[in-house]
């Protein structure tokens, strides 16, 4: 008797059938994707030679003077790559997740001993001395050589560091996802008896090395996903046609810029100051994406421009001055002229509408006192300018100078207590005083001085102006009397600002005097006061003393600069609402006195820093926001100060989580911050010319490797590149900045990026 068929075990058969299919055509897939991915970097044509030695860090590479001269060469510091892989067998088939699936990426480092060394320098050496005297022929050719001897004298090897592993793994690590090419930067194995074959990769190879970026590394943002060429990969300052690295393009993202500080290092004209230009004009041209599926993104940049070279049109680099000028990038994709925004200290005939580095700084009349919060808004400016006098004196000596440093002007929060308004009050109107008679002049707003507090009362009680009148010392009291009469509210209508200022001179001395009559006054004062306190509170005293030294009003003179009486605006709050706008902000230094450029610089950091960190505090994602400082060492704190409270310390290593970047550009590592070296992430290093400053670099990532190329060679524009997402440093001829202005004068869109050929 026949058994019928179960239905349920076909059924299950042909699901394990189907099973087996997916499996095998996923199987086949992933054969292909892994020929693609790591395929790419092993080029059958660029065959060099065979490992010979190798461990953990470091490969010994035989090489043949042949396939030298086959590949073009093999330039120091050259990247090559060595594997197990031959994609191009026919029967290539390998499984992505074997250990042979994978490619080391190996630097040359320089040549290695062979075992036969010894011998080979004999052979030569008796080939050499017998070719002495013969002018026609070397002595490698057949006249002293065999092509036996000759074969196998041309194998040498080749020192090379493990740069890292170029493997396979799957998008996000999800089981059945597509394979992506990923980068270790060692080795998990290795087998001394196992050969690989070498390659020098070049054109496609070379661009997908170059440019390779790791996700893991790669800040989550919009802008992930888009790079900007800066330059070509360029092994040596020896950059010949034959080595076939030209027309390899490196490209580097945007995003590892944002919230991160980057650091330019080399000698003078040495293509530092064109490669901020070529990253600041990337960085503007993301309002224009060439991809119509990328958003435009706009990013507040501000560049301290500390020689003028940014704000100014000039000749460095190109004749064309107009294409060479950063200000003009606006023009380069027909933005608007209110994209670029330059400010300074003076204002060029070649620079109508350059906004200047001015407050003013006896601020506006508030309008009502006794409203803390309108009292800071208009005094706004005043407490911006002894804010920026603390920071032009902070390096006085002088006991009273530092006590005046230390007065603190910001509207106390309970205006509305009679005493404590009235202090206030007294306490603005004598600092306006100093500010007339260091010679800057009041707003046509504030033309006279007021003397009347709260009530219209007088802020000079009259108790205390008798006490002058009746002075018991006979040398001064006409003197303490005039004061007192000039001090007395009556006479506000009378009164000026030079006769104000030399009262409070007089009133200074009558504080300061034991023999005065104040002490017996102050005494009577503080019994009956309710709070126990003094009339003259420690900022009216620490004032007053500023105008019984000479040097007191010459020194906050030098505020002078900063000062326009017809301003209404803080010139920082101003830069930081361009920033926000994400405008390109230039701020002209040169011609500036150092500590002037540096205080107005540390004001507009605070605001940066200030305003960022308050919507970071109220749960608002911040600005992206880049700050650019040409001349570092003019601006940031030197490497042996550590003010851990310093703004621009605070801004390395606070500043990722308020999205504020810094490129910072000198000559000198040694001459930066430690705090601020430490936490730099991407580096961009021209030639430096002494081993005090290599021997800094050395101290970060493998630049030691690079030491003898950045101390020798001094071609312009040849950089090495270590980016955030870039797990390995790339050297390269950074492109010469010059844009593709419209021949018309009419702003028109470009396609490219305006290369205008290496700088040289």
């Amino acid at each position: 008797m026949t058994t019928a068929p179960d239905p349920f075990e076909a059924i299950e058969q042909r699901g394990e059938a189907d099973k087996k299919s997916a499996a095998q055509l996923q199987h086949e897939h992933e054969q292909e994707q892994s020929a693609s991915l790591l395929g790419a970097l092993v080029q059958k044509d660029q065959y060099l030679g065979e490992t010979l030695r190798m461990d953990f860090r470091t490969v010994t590479v035989q090489v043949h003077d042949h396939q030298r001269r086959l590949v073009g060469g093999i330039p120091h510091l050259s990247y090559l790559v060595a594997s197990r892989l031959q994609p191009w067998k026919k029967d290539a088939k390998w499984n992505w997740v074997e250990e042979d699936s994978s490619v080391l990426l190996l630097r040359v480092l320089g040549a290695a001993p062979t075992p036969s060394d010894m011998l080979d320098t004999i052979v030569r050496a008796e080939a050499a001395r017998r070719a002495v005297g013969n002018e026609t022929a070397h002595w490698d050719t057949k006249e002293y050589m065999d092509g036996y001897t000759r074969h196998q004298l041309s194998f040498a090897g080749l020192a090379c560091e493990v740069v890292g592993t170029f493997y396979l793994g799957r998008k996000n690590d999800e089981d059945g996802g597509e394979l992506e090419l990923r980068f270790g930067t060692d080795i998990n194995n290795f087998y001394p008896n196992k050969g690989l074959k070498v390659y020098k990769p070049v054109d496609d190879a070379l661009r997908i090395i170059a440019n390779f970026r790791d996700p893991s590394l790669t800040p989550d943002h919009a802008l992930k996903n888009r790079t900007v060429r800066i330059g070509h990969v360029r092994y040596a300052s020896t950059n010949r046609p034959m080595q076939g690295v030209d027309d390899v393009e490196v490209e580097i993202p945007p995003v590892d810029l944002l919230a991160q500080r980057t650091a330019l290092f080399g000698m003078s004209r040495t293509g530092k100051s064109n490669t901020t230009k070529i990253i600041a004009r990337a960085i503007y041209d993301l309002r224009r994406p060439k991809d119509p599926q990328d958003p435009p993104q706009r990013v507040g940049q501000i560049i301290f421009d500390y020689n003028g070279e940014y704000a100014n049109e000039n000749t460095q680099g190109s004749s064309d001055v107009e294409a060479n000028a950063l200000k003009n990038v606006w023009k380069e994709q027909g933005g608007t002229v209110n994209d670029v925004i330059t400010y300074g200290m003076s204002k060029p005939t070649t620079d109508p509408d350059r906004r200047l580095l001015q407050i003013n700084a006896f601020g506006n009349p508030p309008r009502d006192w006794s409203d803390p919060e309108k009292t800071a808004e208009d005094l706004d400016m005043l407490v911006v300018g002894k804010s920026i006098l603390g920071d032009l004196l902070a390096d006085d000596t002088a006991k009273y100078m530092k006590n005046f440093c230390e007065v603190d002007l910001s509207a106390p929060d309970n205006l509305k207590d009679a005493s404590k308004q009235t202090r206030y009050r007294r306490a603005i109107l004598m600092y306006r005083a100093l500010l007339t008679r260091a010679g800057l002049t009041p707003p046509p707003t504030l033309a006279t001085p007021d003397t009347r507090g709260m009530g219209r009362n007088g802020l000079f009680s009259s108790k205390l102006l008798d006490a002058m009148r009746a002075s018991p010392d006979a040398t001064k009291a006409a003197q303490y009397s005039v004061a007192a009469d000039l001090l007395d509210v009556a006479n506000v209508a009378s009164l000026t600002w030079d006769k104000l200022s030399n009262a409070l001179q007089t009133l200074a001395e009558f504080i300061s005097s034991k023999d005065s009559g104040y002490t017996d006054f102050n005494t009577a004062y503080i019994q009956k006061s309710k709070t126990g306190e003094a009339w003259a509170d420690q900022n009216v005293e620490r004032l007053l003393e500023m105008f019984r030294y000479a040097n007191g009003a010459k020194s906050v003179a030098r505020l002078a600069p900063y000062h326009e009486p017809n301003n209404t605006r803080d010139f920082a709050q101003q830069i930081y609402e361009d920033l926000l706008q994400g405008n390109l902000v230039i701020v002209d230094q040169a011609g500036g006195e150092p500590s002037l450029n540096e205080a107005a610089a540390r004001r507009v950091m605070w605001a940066i820093f200030k305003g960022n960190q308050r919507e970071f505090i109220s749960g608002n994602p911040p600005r992206d926001i880049l700050v650019y400082v040409e001349e570092a060492h003019n601006l940031l704190p030197p490497s042996k100060e550590d003010d851990l409270k310093d703004v621009w310390v605070r801004t390395a290593k606070e500043g990722s989580k308020y999205r504020i970047g810094l490129v910072y550009a000198t000559q000198e590592v040694s001459s930066i911050q430690k705090n601020i070296l430490k936490n730099t992430a991407n580096w961009f290093i021209s030639h430096l010319n002494n081993t005090d400053e290599t021997k800094e670099l050395r101290k970060f990532y493998d630049f030691a490797n690079f030491e003898d190329s950045i101390l020798r060679a001094q071609n312009r524009g040849f950089l090495r590149v270590k980016m955030l997402s870039n797990p390995y440093i790339n050297p390269v001829q950074i492109q010469r900045f010059l844009l593709d202005l419209p021949k018309t004068g009419t702003p028109a869109a470009t396609t490219d990026e305006g290369d205008a050929g290496a700088v040289q």
